[in-house]
């Protein structure tokens, strides 16, 4: 049995107050940046999953041969009793049904709870699971909802035990302060002995981070330059695309992959929805999305510092990304 709930309303075509403040606060701000979840409306979403299929993005790679490797010891730690797997940005589910065909061998029983700010995403992954199983043996709860209220789901529905996974590196698209809130978040929504496998992106050659967000196809290009597009059709804005340029730097100092998209002149932008006008510098930056990489101190520390007990890491035969399976004490 399938069903998808919603509950979020801020979706592409849907103006939100919430949304259009985000907008305010960024644009207003020096310097001016944009939220990362505005990269995520349907479209957005469809990008992302051609950029996970890039050569040079190796994430998605190395972290399809982690679970492939290891499916077994992360299934070992859930148990025999039912539970949820909740997937916070579920993505296209090509990775995520290494680890469902492991728990369907070992005939647990599960309920599957994709979680995603995209309806689409979420039946995109459904048909996927179909193509698989054609009828799909298990119980899919899919929510359409920002990732804290979906985590209120969770406090809502913890009878169960939960393994809440958070693939892909996204973790690294928050700062310090996020992550760290994000976290303790999650450890408050869960019981005693629930586990977390999250993906961190691990420090690495410079080049090949460069690579992986400067994709030759242009492809992680049109994925930051459809946030101007979906501002334009959902706030009523005028960002011209032709007027900007789109670059992706690594930040020595704080560890991450910012990306940008660069005024080549100087112009103003107005937001219908916000009855303002911004003004732009020639060359001013507009910041959309940090990716913090990690050493693996920095994962302990984190672990240690919101309430959670690493079990394990799973690598890959590079060394370029780790999921971490943590448990929560209480």
């Amino acid at each position: 049995m399938t069903n998808i709930n919603t509950l979020s309303h801020d979706t592409a075509g849907h103006p939100t107050h919430e949304l259009a403040l985000s907008i305010l606060e960024g644009l207003s701000s020096s310097p001016k940046f944009l939220p990362s979840r505005l990269f995520y409306d349907d479209k957005g979403s469809d990008l992302f999953t051609q950029i996970m299929a890039l050569e040079e993005y190796y994430p998605t790679r190395c972290e399809t041969e982690i679970l492939t490797d290891h499916a077994e010891a992360i299934a070992s730690y859930l148990g025999s009793d039912s539970f949820n797997l909740v997937e916070l940005g579920c993505g296209d589910g090509a990775k995520t049904i290494i680890l469902l065909n492991e728990l369907l061998k070992k005939k647990t029983n599960f309920n599957y709870v994709p979680l995603d700010i995209s309806k689409a995403a979420i039946e995109f992954l459904v048909e996927n699971l179909k193509k698989e199983y054609g009828k799909i043996p298990f119980q899919v709860e899919g929510l359409v909802a920002e990732y804290f209220q979906g985590l209120s789901w969770l406090t809502a529905n913890a009878s169960k035990k939960n393994m809440v996974m958070f693939l892909g590196g996204n973790i690294g698209n928050m700062n310090r302060a996020m992550s760290m809130r994000f976290l303790r978040h999650l450890w408050h929504s869960l019981n005693d002995g629930d586990v977390v496998l999250i993906g961190f992106d691990l420090k690495k050659d410079l080049d090949v981070l460069y690579n992986a967000y400067n994709d030759s196809k242009g492809i992680t290009k049109e994925f930051n330059f459809n946030v101007l597009d979906r501002i334009n059709e959902t706030l009523d804005g005028n960002f011209d695309r032709s007027k900007f340029q789109h670059q992706g730097l690594y930040n020595i100092q704080t560890g991450a992959m910012e990306s940008y998209l660069i005024s080549q002149e100087a112009q103003k932008v107005r937001i219908g929805e916000l009855d303002k006008e911004f003004s732009f510098k020639p060359w001013e930056a507009l910041h959309l999305e940090y990716s913090y990489k990690y050493l693996k101190s920095d994962i302990e520390e984190l672990a240690s510092s919101t309430g959670f007990e690493i079990k394990d890491n799973f690598t890959d035969k590079q060394n370029y990304f780790v999921d971490s399976l943590w448990q929560v004490k209480k």
